[in-house]
């Protein structure tokens, strides 16, 4: 076909007591050159405009040098995902991720199968018994995160749901943050942790201290202190919570087992 139709009906009543006219719409237009239906395609960027931020999502190649090339990956490897933002007239903004979530739907619902990833307002929850990690940023308005593959439905379509935030970087707070946890933060042994803490009794052989960290600031960490709990963030003056939010939605990708 050479056009692009849109159909409807229109529903006009003029009193309770009335039966319903309906009437039909069909608007025709001439379909421009190389158009597609609108697709979930993992191997392009994401785009989503709001006021005067554009957001952007997508998978990438390992060194983060383009989008990726392929969507499925061997159950433990790495997951490359950008999301970034741009702005035209707007305050110098940092991008976080507030929440992600692996679904088997390209559209959450209360029936949904869900695998968190990052929760609790800025957590990346994952990292506590995987690798999964945040990279350091080149520049604010972009985060990168490596997830390793997870075992969730192996060999089915999977779909990454995650929420956007662009936010005030002076203003951090326990619900803007990006945090992660680190399993290698301190090792000591024995002899020398007694040194530090003489009336605690330790077994014989290394320590670690595991902890989380906020990737932007490590010595604001204590920012991420709520993150095995309720993390609450204080309202801010002149920002307004919904211009600067947005849900993007990657895949479908495939994870398949060793």
């Amino acid at each position: 076909m050479d056009q692009i139709v849109f159909q409807t009906e229109i529903t006009s009543t003029t009193s309770l007591k009335t039966t319903p006219v309906y009437y039909p719409v069909s608007c025709a237009y001439e379909r421009p050159e190389n158009w597609a239906p609108p697709l979930y395609d993992p191997l392009l960027f994401q785009t989503h405009g709001q006021g005067d931020l554009a957001f952007h999502m997508a998978l990438m190649k390992d060194d983060f040098s383009g989008v990726a090339t392929s969507t499925t990956f061997s159950l433990g490897s790495m997951i490359p995902i950008a999301a970034s933002v741009d702005q035209q007239s707007h305050q110098p903004l940092m991008l976080l991720l507030e929440e992600c979530v692996a679904s088997t739907t390209p559209e959450i619902g209360p029936d949904s199968h869900i695998y968190p990833l990052i929760t609790n307002k800025g957590c990346l929850v994952d990292s506590k018994k995987t690798s999964s990690v945040f990279l350091p940023r080149s520049q604010l308005s972009e985060i990168r995160l490596n997830l390793q593959a997870f075992k969730f439905a192996i060999g089915e379509d999977v779909y990454i749901h995650c929420k956007l935030v662009a936010w005030d970087p002076r203003d951090l707070d326990g619900g803007k943050k990006a945090c992660q946890y680190d399993k290698s933060s301190s090792r000591y042994n024995h002899r020398s942790l007694n040194i530090f803490l003489p009336f605690v009794t330790i077994m014989n052989g290394p320590v670690s201290f595991c902890r989380w960290l906020l990737l932007d600031d490590p010595s604001q960490s204590s920012l991420c202190s709520c993150c095995d709990t309720k993390c609450r963030g204080r309202k801010k003056r002149g920002i307004t919570a919904d211009s600067l939010m947005l849900n993007s939605v990657l895949g479908p990708l495939v994870i398949i087992g060793n």
